[in-house]
Protein backbone atom coordinates (compact mmCIF):
# COMPACT_ATOMS: atom_id res chain seq x y z
CA UNK A 1 0.00 0.00 0.00
CA UNK A 2 1.16 3.25 -0.61
CA UNK A 3 0.80 6.58 1.04
CA UNK A 4 -1.82 7.62 -1.38
CA UNK A 5 -3.64 4.73 -0.99
CA UNK A 6 -3.76 5.22 3.17
CA UNK A 7 -7.04 6.17 3.99
CA UNK A 8 -6.30 8.82 7.31
CA UNK A 9 -8.80 10.04 9.84
CA UNK A 10 -6.71 13.38 11.27
CA UNK A 11 -7.87 14.26 14.80
CA UNK A 12 -7.16 17.62 16.32
CA UNK A 13 -7.64 21.11 17.24
CA UNK A 14 -5.42 24.04 18.28
CA UNK A 15 -2.13 25.00 16.70
CA UNK A 16 -0.24 22.38 17.93
CA UNK A 17 -1.99 20.05 15.86
CA UNK A 18 -1.91 22.09 12.55
CA UNK A 19 1.67 21.38 11.82
CA UNK A 20 1.56 17.46 11.89
CA UNK A 21 -1.66 17.84 9.39
CA UNK A 22 0.12 20.27 7.29
CA UNK A 23 2.82 18.11 7.03
CA UNK A 24 1.04 14.35 6.02
CA UNK A 25 -1.25 16.77 3.81
CA UNK A 26 1.75 18.54 1.98
CA UNK A 27 3.41 15.41 1.95
CA UNK A 28 0.85 13.64 -0.29
CA UNK A 29 -0.77 11.42 2.24
CA UNK A 30 -4.73 10.70 1.56
CA UNK A 31 -6.58 12.94 4.60
CA UNK A 32 -9.81 11.67 3.69
CA UNK A 33 -11.60 13.56 6.88
CA UNK A 34 -10.46 16.02 9.54
CA UNK A 35 -12.31 16.21 13.35
CA UNK A 36 -11.85 19.03 15.52
CA UNK A 37 -13.67 20.38 18.04
CA UNK A 38 -17.16 22.43 17.60
CA UNK A 39 -17.00 26.11 16.83
CA UNK A 40 -17.07 28.55 20.15
CA UNK A 41 -17.71 31.99 20.93
CA UNK A 42 -14.45 33.77 22.06
CA UNK A 43 -12.88 37.03 23.13
CA UNK A 44 -14.40 40.04 24.27
CA UNK A 45 -17.67 40.46 21.20
CA UNK A 46 -18.14 36.53 22.03
CA UNK A 47 -17.16 36.08 17.82
CA UNK A 48 -17.60 32.79 16.52
CA UNK A 49 -14.15 31.27 16.14
CA UNK A 50 -13.01 28.58 14.24
CA UNK A 51 -10.05 26.37 15.50
CA UNK A 52 -6.57 26.55 13.80
CA UNK A 53 -7.15 22.73 12.84
CA UNK A 54 -10.58 23.81 11.60
CA UNK A 55 -8.87 26.59 9.36
CA UNK A 56 -6.37 24.89 7.95
CA UNK A 57 -8.88 22.00 6.89
CA UNK A 58 -11.08 24.95 5.29
CA UNK A 59 -8.03 26.51 3.78
CA UNK A 60 -7.13 23.38 1.84
CA UNK A 61 -10.54 21.43 1.19
CA UNK A 62 -10.21 19.04 3.59
CA UNK A 63 -13.37 16.73 4.28
CA UNK A 64 -14.28 18.51 7.81
CA UNK A 65 -16.23 17.04 11.09
CA UNK A 66 -17.15 18.58 14.25
CA UNK A 67 -19.33 16.69 16.74
CA UNK A 68 -20.65 17.86 19.63
CA UNK A 69 -20.80 14.16 20.99
CA UNK A 70 -18.24 11.23 20.14
CA UNK A 71 -20.56 8.38 20.68
CA UNK A 72 -23.47 10.16 18.46
CA UNK A 73 -24.75 7.39 16.57
CA UNK A 74 -24.88 10.08 13.35
CA UNK A 75 -21.02 11.11 14.04
CA UNK A 76 -19.75 7.17 14.28
CA UNK A 77 -21.72 6.43 11.21
CA UNK A 78 -20.02 9.72 9.37
CA UNK A 79 -16.93 8.24 10.62
CA UNK A 80 -17.28 4.73 9.54
CA UNK A 81 -18.52 6.02 5.77
CA UNK A 82 -14.75 7.87 5.69
CA UNK A 83 -13.42 4.20 5.54
CA UNK A 84 -10.55 4.98 7.48
CA UNK A 85 -7.16 2.82 7.38
CA UNK A 86 -5.74 4.57 10.14
CA UNK A 87 -6.66 7.07 12.54
CA UNK A 88 -4.14 9.84 14.19
CA UNK A 89 -4.77 12.13 16.80
CA UNK A 90 -2.89 15.47 18.04
CA UNK A 91 -4.34 17.84 21.12
CA UNK A 92 -7.60 16.69 20.60
CA UNK A 93 -9.80 14.87 23.07
CA UNK A 94 -10.48 11.48 24.55
CA UNK A 95 -11.95 9.03 22.76
CA UNK A 96 -14.37 6.26 23.21
CA UNK A 97 -13.50 2.96 22.07
CA UNK A 98 -16.05 3.00 19.47
CA UNK A 99 -14.14 5.88 17.68
CA UNK A 100 -10.34 4.31 18.18
CA UNK A 101 -10.81 1.08 17.40
CA UNK A 102 -12.86 1.50 13.83
CA UNK A 103 -9.62 1.67 11.72
CA UNK A 104 -8.00 -1.54 10.68
CA UNK A 105 -4.44 -0.12 11.26
CA UNK A 106 -5.82 1.50 14.76
CA UNK A 107 -5.42 5.08 15.95
CA UNK A 108 -2.43 6.27 17.07
CA UNK A 109 -1.46 9.68 19.54
CA UNK A 110 0.91 12.46 19.00
CA UNK A 111 2.02 13.23 23.33
CA UNK A 112 4.06 15.94 24.02
CA UNK A 113 6.22 14.17 26.87
CA UNK A 114 8.42 11.21 26.99
CA UNK A 115 5.91 8.75 28.09
CA UNK A 116 5.08 7.23 30.37
CA UNK A 117 6.13 10.60 32.37
CA UNK A 118 3.78 13.61 32.23
CA UNK A 119 0.23 11.77 30.71
CA UNK A 120 -2.33 14.39 30.92
CA UNK A 121 -3.37 17.30 29.13
CA UNK A 122 -0.67 19.91 29.66
CA UNK A 123 2.68 18.03 29.72
CA UNK A 124 4.87 20.67 28.28
CA UNK A 125 3.59 23.40 31.35
CA UNK A 126 4.62 20.34 33.83
CA UNK A 127 7.87 19.39 32.48
CA UNK A 128 9.07 23.04 32.43
CA UNK A 129 7.41 24.11 35.71
CA UNK A 130 9.09 20.93 37.48
CA UNK A 131 12.63 21.96 36.32
CA UNK A 132 13.15 19.25 33.73
CA UNK A 133 15.97 19.52 31.71
CA UNK A 134 14.54 17.51 28.82
CA UNK A 135 11.43 16.38 27.45
CA UNK A 136 10.50 14.92 23.89
CA UNK A 137 7.36 13.55 21.83
CA UNK A 138 5.55 9.95 21.63
CA UNK A 139 3.70 8.37 19.17
CA UNK A 140 1.73 5.80 20.38
CA UNK A 141 -1.39 3.49 20.06
CA UNK A 142 -4.65 4.34 21.95
CA UNK A 143 -5.97 1.89 24.05
CA UNK A 144 -8.98 1.88 27.14
CA UNK A 145 -6.47 4.22 29.44
CA UNK A 146 -5.64 7.51 28.67
CA UNK A 147 -2.09 8.41 27.86
CA UNK A 148 -1.11 4.32 28.43
CA UNK A 149 -0.88 2.74 25.06
CA UNK A 150 2.25 0.63 23.50
CA UNK A 151 5.23 3.68 22.43
CA UNK A 152 5.64 3.38 18.57
CA UNK A 153 8.48 6.22 18.67
CA UNK A 154 9.91 8.60 21.23
CA UNK A 155 12.28 11.70 20.55
CA UNK A 156 14.05 13.71 23.08
CA UNK A 157 14.95 17.17 22.97
CA UNK A 158 16.85 19.30 25.76
CA UNK A 159 15.06 22.14 27.89
CA UNK A 160 17.41 25.14 28.46
CA UNK A 161 17.31 26.64 32.16
CA UNK A 162 15.87 29.65 30.08
CA UNK A 163 12.85 28.26 28.21
CA UNK A 164 9.89 29.57 28.47
CA UNK A 165 6.57 27.03 27.73
CA UNK A 166 6.08 28.93 24.53
CA UNK A 167 9.35 27.97 23.13
CA UNK A 168 8.86 24.58 24.21
CA UNK A 169 5.62 24.29 22.86
CA UNK A 170 6.75 25.26 18.97
CA UNK A 171 10.13 23.05 19.71
CA UNK A 172 7.81 19.76 20.58
CA UNK A 173 5.63 21.10 17.15
CA UNK A 174 8.01 20.77 14.58
CA UNK A 175 9.91 17.53 16.03
CA UNK A 176 6.30 16.09 16.43
CA UNK A 177 5.08 16.54 13.35
CA UNK A 178 8.39 14.62 12.06
CA UNK A 179 7.88 11.85 14.12
CA UNK A 180 4.03 11.73 13.03
CA UNK A 181 4.87 11.17 9.52
CA UNK A 182 7.81 8.58 10.45
CA UNK A 183 5.25 6.78 11.92
CA UNK A 184 2.50 6.77 9.61
CA UNK A 185 5.77 5.33 7.43
CA UNK A 186 6.38 2.66 9.55
CA UNK A 187 3.16 1.16 9.90
CA UNK A 188 2.62 1.61 5.95
CA UNK A 189 5.74 -0.85 5.96
CA UNK A 190 3.74 -3.25 8.50
CA UNK A 191 6.77 -2.26 11.20
CA UNK A 192 4.99 -0.86 13.82
CA UNK A 193 5.11 -3.26 16.65
CA UNK A 194 4.74 -0.84 19.90
CA UNK A 195 6.49 -1.65 23.05
CA UNK A 196 4.96 -1.42 25.92
CA UNK A 197 5.36 1.57 28.38
CA UNK A 198 8.32 1.24 30.31
CA UNK A 199 7.18 1.09 34.52
CA UNK A 200 8.25 3.28 36.60
CA UNK A 201 7.93 3.85 40.33
CA UNK A 202 7.58 7.75 40.10
CA UNK A 203 5.23 9.30 37.63
CA UNK A 204 5.20 12.65 37.26
CA UNK A 205 1.49 13.67 36.05
CA UNK A 206 0.37 16.53 33.87
CA UNK A 207 -3.17 17.73 34.84
CA UNK A 208 -5.07 20.52 33.07
CA UNK A 209 -4.05 23.61 34.34
CA UNK A 210 -6.80 26.25 35.53
CA UNK A 211 -6.54 29.69 36.75
CA UNK A 212 -6.15 29.12 39.94
CA UNK A 213 -3.13 26.42 39.61
CA UNK A 214 -1.66 29.60 38.11
CA UNK A 215 -1.49 31.92 41.22
CA UNK A 216 2.21 32.43 42.83
CA UNK A 217 2.99 30.67 45.98
CA UNK A 218 5.77 33.08 47.66
CA UNK A 219 6.62 30.93 50.38
CA UNK A 220 8.19 28.54 47.79
CA UNK A 221 12.05 28.61 47.02
CA UNK A 222 13.14 31.56 43.71
CA UNK A 223 14.42 28.20 41.68
CA UNK A 224 10.71 27.18 41.74
CA UNK A 225 9.21 30.38 41.54
CA UNK A 226 11.66 31.21 38.29
CA UNK A 227 10.66 27.49 36.53
CA UNK A 228 6.89 28.40 37.56
CA UNK A 229 6.71 31.64 35.44
CA UNK A 230 8.30 30.30 32.58
CA UNK A 231 6.17 26.97 32.51
CA UNK A 232 3.33 29.04 32.33
CA UNK A 233 4.22 31.63 30.06
CA UNK A 234 3.13 32.88 27.51
CA UNK A 235 -0.13 31.33 27.97
CA UNK A 236 -1.72 31.10 30.73
CA UNK A 237 0.55 33.09 32.85
CA UNK A 238 1.72 33.09 36.39
CA UNK A 239 -0.52 35.71 38.32
CA UNK A 240 -0.36 37.58 41.66
CA UNK A 241 -2.00 39.80 43.46
CA UNK A 242 -0.59 43.02 44.34
CA UNK A 243 -1.68 46.17 46.50
CA UNK A 244 -1.66 49.95 45.77
CA UNK A 245 -0.76 52.43 47.96
CA UNK A 246 -4.57 53.21 48.05
CA UNK A 247 -5.22 50.04 48.94
CA UNK A 248 -6.22 48.55 45.78
CA UNK A 249 -6.17 45.01 45.19
CA UNK A 250 -5.24 44.34 41.43
CA UNK A 251 -4.06 40.92 39.25
CA UNK A 252 -0.34 40.73 37.50
CA UNK A 253 0.73 38.35 35.50
CA UNK A 254 4.22 37.44 35.19
CA UNK A 255 5.39 36.46 31.92
CA UNK A 256 9.33 36.49 32.31
CA UNK A 257 11.53 37.02 35.62
CA UNK A 258 15.10 36.59 37.27
CA UNK A 259 16.42 34.57 40.18
CA UNK A 260 18.06 36.76 43.03
CA UNK A 261 19.75 34.15 45.74
CA UNK A 262 20.09 36.21 48.93
CA UNK A 263 18.84 35.93 52.20
CA UNK A 264 16.65 38.27 54.18
CA UNK A 265 14.41 38.45 56.64
CA UNK A 266 11.52 39.70 55.09
CA UNK A 267 8.03 38.26 54.48
CA UNK A 268 7.80 35.85 51.59
CA UNK A 269 5.23 38.09 49.37
CA UNK A 270 6.46 40.86 49.88
CA UNK A 271 7.08 43.66 47.04
CA UNK A 272 10.37 45.74 46.57
CA UNK A 273 10.76 48.83 43.87
CA UNK A 274 12.84 52.10 43.16
CA UNK A 275 9.63 53.07 41.10
CA UNK A 276 12.18 53.00 38.33
CA UNK A 277 14.42 50.04 37.01
CA UNK A 278 13.09 47.14 39.17
CA UNK A 279 10.33 45.61 40.69
CA UNK A 280 10.83 42.21 42.90
CA UNK A 281 9.19 40.22 45.24
CA UNK A 282 10.51 38.24 48.46
CA UNK A 283 11.08 34.46 48.21
CA UNK A 284 11.52 31.86 51.12
CA UNK A 285 15.14 32.19 49.75
CA UNK A 286 15.70 35.07 47.93
CA UNK A 287 13.90 37.44 45.70
CA UNK A 288 12.48 37.29 41.90
CA UNK A 289 12.72 40.02 39.60
CA UNK A 290 9.58 40.51 37.61
CA UNK A 291 11.03 41.37 33.93
CA UNK A 292 7.79 41.43 31.92
CA UNK A 293 4.09 41.48 33.20
CA UNK A 294 1.03 42.72 32.08
CA UNK A 295 -2.42 44.39 34.65
CA UNK A 296 -5.44 43.35 34.64
CA UNK A 297 -7.00 45.01 31.28
CA UNK A 298 -3.71 46.56 30.31
CA UNK A 299 -0.94 45.04 27.54
CA UNK A 300 1.82 43.01 28.10
CA UNK A 301 4.87 45.45 29.53
CA UNK A 302 8.77 45.22 30.91
CA UNK A 303 8.63 46.50 34.60
CA UNK A 304 10.14 49.79 33.45
CA UNK A 305 7.53 50.44 31.06
CA UNK A 306 5.14 49.25 34.24
CA UNK A 307 6.78 51.65 36.09
CA UNK A 308 6.63 54.81 34.18
CA UNK A 309 3.07 55.40 34.55
CA UNK A 310 2.36 53.14 38.23
CA UNK A 311 3.98 53.76 40.84
CA UNK A 312 3.91 51.39 44.55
Amino acid sequence: MTKQDLRIVYMGTPDFAVESLRRLHEGGYNIVGVITMPDKAAGRGHKIQHSPVKQYALENNLPLLQPERLKDEAFLSELKSLRADLQIVVAFRMLPEAVWNMPRLGTFNLHASLLPQYRGAAPINWAVINGETETGVTTFFLTHEIDTGNIILQEKVEIAKTDTAGIVHDRLMDMGAALVVKTVDLILAGKAQGMPQPQSETLKPAPKIFKETCRMDWAKTTAELYNFVRGLSPYPAAWTEITTPTGETLTLKIFESEEEISEHQHRAGELFTDNKTFLKIATSDGYLRLLSVQLAGKKRMTTEELLRGFKF
